[in-house]
């Protein structure tokens, strides 16, 4: 055969030809082990099967059902906890009103919030969140409901800046919009006790919480 480009180039192919006629058994051998990483590779590339994606939903769905009863136990307790921290405020409020206004306790607890935003008044006292002091009152999974005792603190004197006489006493209760959102009722009066019912009813109303036979919480 005519070697027509240079002297090295047909002496580089005359041993290529002469080492695969030599070890054809190597060339053999080279392309198997190719071969078996080929398959080996894709066997490793599989994806899952269907027994192994019906085991991780098992798991996932046993705790799911550990976790979630737990979240909604801890999501009632974190609302309790607040509605018995709202009821102290209201209970705190009610002093402050009646000691800067000399007007008794209010008539509702839109007298004693008021919107936002604007200046503190007899008829607004702004003491409390307009959250609150707009019905239906409801925050944080429980609706409250105020109820003054009817009975006036002043006979004569009322206050210049108020419209008229405030009342000698009031309760507050507070009641699970849901028993999803609260298991637990709860009022408080002029005393300042908080009284609870373990066992609420959906938007339960204790007034007045000094008769309602709950007793005082621990």
């Amino acid at each position: 055969m005519p070697c027509a480009i240079t002297v090295n180039y047909c002496s580089y192919l005359a041993q290529t030809v002469h080492y695969i006629a030599a070890y054809p058994a190597r060339e053999y051998e080279k392309n198997i082990r190719l071969w078996i990483q080929g398959e080996t590779m894709k066997k490793n590339q599989k994806g899952f099967s269907l027994i192994e994606l019906l085991i991780v939903v098992a798991i996932i769905l046993i705790i799911a059902a550990i976790a979630i009863p737990n979240l909604l136990r801890a999501k009632i307790a974190a609302n309790q906890s607040a509605a018995v921290g709202t009821l102290r405020t209201i209970n705190s409020a009610e002093e402050t009103f009646s000691s800067t206004y000399n007007d008794g306790f209010t008539t509702d607890l839109a007298q004693l919030g008021g919107p936002a935003g604007v200046a503190a008044t007899c008829a607004n006292g702004e003491l409390i969140d307009e959250v609150l002091s707009t019905p239906p009152s409801q925050k944080g999974g429980y609706q409250y409901t105020y109820a003054n005792n009817t009975v006036l603190a002043l006979a004569a004197g009322v206050p210049a800046a108020c419209a008229g006489s405030g009342f000698t006493g009031f309760s507050v209760s507070a009641g699970p919009t849901s028993l999803s959102t609260g298991t637990a009722a709860y009022c408080i009066d002029e005393t300042g006790v908080i009284r609870v019912d373990s066992a609420a009813t959906v938007l339960e109303v204790m007034n007045p919480c000094a008769t309602s036979g709950k007793p005082p919480l621990q």
